[in-house]
């Protein structure tokens, strides 16, 4: 069988993608479904999001790991990319997907992770949903070795765009299990859970703020006073620190010394 076809084979793992945990062990199976599509040791996922500045006013959107396999330090994920910025962020500002031969001869050589790896070739690809760009994924490390072709980048493209309904369908699924979500997006939506649904996969960081002031608007008309709600945001904050601190954890325990 040809690495070809072997190739394609292994697309039907995403093609049926459908999991039901949690946002970030979804992102870490795609992007390992990715990497052994392309035969690759290594594979990240990037997603854009926006930042906030002291303020508290909205900056322009940045590229943050959600996703990786193979060896990656842990704070990878803490730290963000600006568009145009890096192969990451050319490619997210151009829409347009990129071969690097040789990551120490070209232009990008001071973004260079892995230095001692004598595979210096590598690949990224928009992702997209619904003709929007919501991210990259990148691809480094060949498991036979060589360097990648212009045969991979296709190969790539192919699968960016699987990634892409993959992630649609997990953020869909994760709205539908959730009530609340449901509510606070039809409010936005003025009952036409149609545009809620589109409102959500086009642009969750919006909906995360919708949920944040419809969950200050419920405890406001429940009767709590600033301070329950203060602390119902320090729990929430307390959680999520929590939740990120087992998944550095899991990623440094999966990386080789």
């Amino acid at each position: 069988m040809s690495d070809r076809e072997n190739s394609l084979i292994k697309l039907q793992d995403l093609a049926s993608f459908l999991d039901a945990g949690s946002f970030d062990d979804n992102m870490q199976q795609l992007a390992a479904i990715a990497a052994r599509v392309l035969n690759a040791e290594n594979c990240s996922l990037m997603l854009l999001t926006e930042t906030e500045d002291e303020a508290g006013e909205m900056n322009d959107l940045c590229l943050r790991v959600c996703g990786s396999c193979g060896p990656l330090p842990a704070a990878a994920y803490k730290e963000t990319t600006r568009t145009g910025e890096g192969i990451a962020g050319r490619v997210v500002a151009t829409g347009k997907p990129l071969l690097i031969e040789d990551i120490e001869r070209s232009e990008f050589a001071q973004w260079a992770r892995r230095a001692s790896d004598p595979r210096k070739s590598l690949l990224s690809s928009p992702i997209a949903i619904d003709g929007k760009t919501i991210g990259v994924i990148n691809i480094s490390g060949h498991l036979q070795g060589r360097s990648f072709t212009r045969d991979d980048l296709s190969l790539l493209d192919v699968v960016a765009l699987f990634v892409g309904k993959a992630i649609q369908v997990v953020q869909l699924q994760n709205i539908l299990k959730s009530r609340f979500t449901q509510m606070a997006l039809m409010q936005f939506a003025e009952k036409d859970i149609g545009s809620a649904l589109e409102c959500a996969v086009a642009n969750p960081d919006q909906v995360a703020r919708i949920l944040a002031k419809s969950f200050y608007k419920e405890m406001t008309r429940a009767g709590f006073g600033s301070s329950q709600i203060i602390n119902a945001a320090s729990e929430i904050v307390g959680q999520l620190s929590g939740s990120l601190s087992r998944h550095s954890k899991r990623i440094e325990q999966n990386t080789p010394g």
